[in-house]
């Protein structure tokens, strides 16, 4: 029905017009009477042999939504009954911010990819806050914390504290991002030298809570081995919890659409199909190179349940999906989920 009825309609309109409907239309379905139990009914998939113990936690299943798609923190539990087995929200930074200019977002369905250059569009770790303490979480929430654009790379570390104190009662986890390509100068927070200003100053504020808050970084699949061979021996001193591989690209490789209307489309973080292979290898060389001690979260152009298969095979503990859930449909993740039940 998602195939043959909504994305075409969907579809027709402005990729980001079709977002905010969709959220719409997802918030007026709570006040439908059984509705969520009707979703919960045709999408999840409920298997014991799922079950995954990670970072302290128990995933219901390996499936997770990945960041940028709940912008906000205000539909973690609409996409819980979708079959999710966790959420990832934001990214979220201290201050509210518009992001860039609009349009912003670009559809290529040929290729089964989207082009964004939205710049964490976002209202803000305060607002995230609110709904977390209205909204009871109904599935583990992970939280992708970044800095304003407007902060300066050397004081970056404060923003990652604020947002990072303001959540962490809230949320089960953190996913530092540093390195999306939308924010100019995010990417560089990848050198070690700024990246273990920020964490470790996450990590010694951890110390002080009485909960236990796992931390992940977002590396991108842009980033040379040299520079990531130092990240992850970072991470493997320093008690960073775990990687997830990898944000968005800069690359157009895989793309066949005209190379002029590549270049209409401009500048931006390309996801879907055209990045799988790329993360893919991705995964397997983090995989290697900590000798499995480092657990991965697999992320970037999964559209099948055999390719969700194959990126754990690889080396991923866990898996998100953000594309193929727009070009697949909600049953995308129903169907990821009775395949690895089926292989358990």
């Amino acid at each position: 029905m998602y195939k043959q009825l909504i994305r075409p309609v969907l579809f027709r309109l402005n990729p980001e017009t079709a977002h905010n409907i969709t959220f719409l239309m997802l918030k007026a379905l709570r006040a439908v009477p059984f509705a969520k139990r009707i979703k919960r009914l045709m999408f999840r998939c409920e298997s014991p042999s799922l079950a995954k113990e990670l970072f302290g936690l128990t995933f219901k299943n390996p499936v997770g939504l990945a960041g940028g798609l709940d912008k906000n923190g205000e539909y973690y539990n609409d996409m819980a009954d979708f079959g999710f087995g966790f959420v990832e929200i934001g990214s979220l930074t201290p201050r509210p911010q518009d992001g860039n200019p609009k349009p912003r977002l670009f559809r290529i369905p040929q290729d089964k990819a989207i082009i964004n250059r939205m710049g964490i569009n976002n209202k803000g770790v305060k607002h995230a806050v609110e709904n977390l303490k209205r909204n009871r979480p109904e599935t583990i929430v992970a939280a992708n914390i970044s800095k304003n654009s407007t902060s300066l790379n050397e004081e970056a570390s404060k923003d990652y504290e604020s947002a990072f104190a303001l959540l962490y009662d809230f949320v089960d986890m953190f996913v530092i991002n540093i390195s999306c390509p939308n924010v100019v100068g995010l990417s560089e927070l990848q050198d070690v030298s700024y990246l273990s200003d920020i964490t470790d100053k996450l990590l010694d504020l951890r110390m002080y809570f009485d909960e236990y808050r796992p931390i992940l970084l977002k590396v991108s699949p842009d980033i040379p081995h040299q520079q990531l061979d130092d990240i992850l021996d970072y991470a493997m001193m320093s008690g960073i919890d775990g990687i997830v591989a990898g944000n968005t690209t800069r690359s157009r490789d895989g793309l066949t659409i005209d190379e002029k209307e590549i270049g209409n489309i401009g500048n931006g973080g390309m996801s879907g199909a055209p990045l799988y292979r790329k993360n893919l290898e991705l995964v397997k060389y983090i995989s290697g190179k900590t000798g499995g001690n480092l657990p991965v979260i697999g992320v970037g152009g999964i559209m099948s349940p055999e390719q969700a298969a194959e990126m754990l095979d690889a080396g991923a503990s866990l898996i998100e999906i953000y594309t193929g859930f727009i070009y697949e449909g909600p049953s995308l993740v129903k169907k990821i989920n009775r395949f690895l039940s089926k292989r358990s």
